[in-house]
């Protein structure tokens, strides 16, 4: 008897086993099959690909946008902002958190409350939503700045005398 449910529990081990690896089989060949629905990409701030459009009237003239992915009216957008060397982002703020690294320039923002930040090449930065700030592209060739926007585009303009 006790060689009999020795062998009923190994065949049990091995039938489940088996089970297993054929569930996995079938999960990865469906996982295989299925038609990828988002390609993956990839671009540089020179890219010729990119659209540019123009940024809100208040922000200064030359100023970008370019779309990298997403939808501007919906969650998740990530795009490049372009600002002319020694120009002025003046006093605004965005309904959504911004994510940014800046790609080009020496950009120098000021968020409500907080010292000016220098953001050089390569440096990442961390925007609240709704808090105001404003920006100074301090150097001698355009800022490029990269942006996730969790929810959708948008730029608010607050009255200052600083413009």
């Amino acid at each position: 008897m006790c060689h009999q449910t020795l062998i009923g529990r190994s065949l049990q081990a091995a039938l489940r086993c088996s089970l297993l690896f054929s569930l996995g089989l079938v999960g990865s060949f469906a996982y295989a099959q299925a038609p990828a629905q988002e390609q993956a990409l990839t671009r540089t701030a020179h890219d010729a690909q990119l659209k540019w459009g123009p940024c809100p009237p208040f922000l200064p003239k030359g100023c970008g946008i370019a779309v990298l992915h997403g939808d501007p009216a919906k969650d998740n957008v990530d795009v490049l902002l372009k600002v002319p060397a020694k120009s002025t982002l003046p006093l605004h703020w965005h309904t959504s958190a911004e994510r940014m690294v800046l790609v080009a320039g020496e950009l120098h923002v000021t968020y409500d409350g907080q010292k000016t930040a220098v953001l050089r090449s390569g440096t990442y930065a961390y925007g609240p939503a709704k808090r105001p700030h404003k920006g100074f592209c301090a150097s001698a060739v355009p800022c490029v700045l990269f942006i996730a926007f969790e929810s959708p585009l948008d730029a608010v303009p607050i009255d200052s005398k600083e413009k």
